[in-house]
């Protein structure tokens, strides 16, 4: 089984944490964002992921070669960035002869078991699953509706008028099949240009497990106290 783990933004709102540091590297309770992500990758029987790089690029790559965990580590530079679903596409060969694979924002910190996401996602045997939760303030995520079934009817990147508060969490799993859908615009990015383009062919998967988005330096520093482990 494998996984992207998206990990080439800049980190902008993290300054100046980020000036020297990729976000994906910065400590959570002494733990590295991109060691939670291994471990938890680890646990679902995920043994090898795909990174996305741009700024501090040589950070990552250093952590990727003295990295020892069971997960084994590509990295992928982006000298210019492609977007998140650009990199998917840029890199289809990694995900051939998969039946499925699973795509993770760098910057979320959660516990969320990606072993039961599977499982669900194979049960209701759609193209794509979405872990989903709800949010205080929907205009700052990608906001989705379902109907009755829990498949999702809507997916609207930052809307101006949400019509709910139940986002994409950063956290999916897809069949290969869906990289044909990614346009050839670069930078292509998931939330704006793929998932709209998948309504009727996904399922939301509700979590209630810790998430927590570390883009900003408030919710970083929340982390520190809140973060379960």
């Amino acid at each position: 089984m494998k996984a992207f783990i998206l990990a080439a933004g800049s980190g902008t709102r993290l300054r100046p944490l980020t000036d020297t540091v990729p976000k994906c590297l910065l400590p959570v309770r002494g733990v590295s964002l991109l060691e939670i992500w291994l471990n938890n990758c680890a646990a679902a029987g995920i043994d090898e992921v795909l990174i996305n790089v741009h700024a501090n690029a040589g950070k990552i790559k250093d952590f990727a070669r003295t990295h020892t965990g069971p997960v084994r580590v590509t990295v992928a530079e982006e000298d210019q960035l492609l977007g998140s679903a650009g990199t998917l596409a840029g890199n289809r060969d990694f995900i051939d002869g998969e039946e499925d694979f699973f795509v993770l924002y760098g910057d979320v910190l959660t516990n969320v078991s990606l072993a039961g996401l599977l499982a669900f996602h194979r049960d209701r045997r759609l193209p794509v699953t979405l872990g989903v939760y709800q949010v205080p303030d929907p205009t700052q995520c990608g906001i989705v509706t379902t109907d009755a079934t829990g498949v999702i009817q809507s997916f609207v990147e930052k809307p101006d008028r949400p019509d709910s508060n139940w986002a994409f969490s950063g956290v999916m799993v897809a069949c290969p099949e869906i990289i044909d859908r990614i346009p050839a615009q670069r930078p292509a990015d998931i939330g704006f240009h793929l998932l709209p383009r998948l309504v009727g062919q996904m399922a939301a998967y509700p979590i209630s497990s810790y998430l927590l988005d570390i883009g900003t330096l408030a919710n970083y520093a929340a982390a520190q106290s809140s973060w379960p482990g």
